[in-house]
C-alpha cells in the first residue's frame, strides 16, 4: 500500500453473514473478498469506480 492508498475497510453494504468485500480507496480502488484475502484483489481507476457507484445508485 502506498501513501496514496487508504486502509482496507469493510463495505457498508456487507451484512453480518461473512459474505463481505473490503475496499481500499485511493488513486486506485482495490476490492477483495474478506474470506479469501490471500487470492488478491481487483484494482480499478478511481474514476471508473465512481462511475460504477453512480450507475448502481441510479438502478
Amino acid at each position: 500500500m502506498t501513501s496514496e492508498q487508504a486502509p482496507w475497510h469493510k463495505s457498508s453494504y456487507s451484512g453480518s453473514s461473512g459474505s463481505c468485500v473490503e475496499v481500499s480507496e485511493g488513486t486506485q480502488v482495490l476490492v477483495r473478498d474478506t474470506q479469501n484475502r490471500n487470492l488478491g484483489h481487483l484494482a480499478f481507476p478511481a474514476e471508473a469506480w465512481t462511475f460504477l457507484m453512480t450507475v448502481v445508485r441510479l438502478s
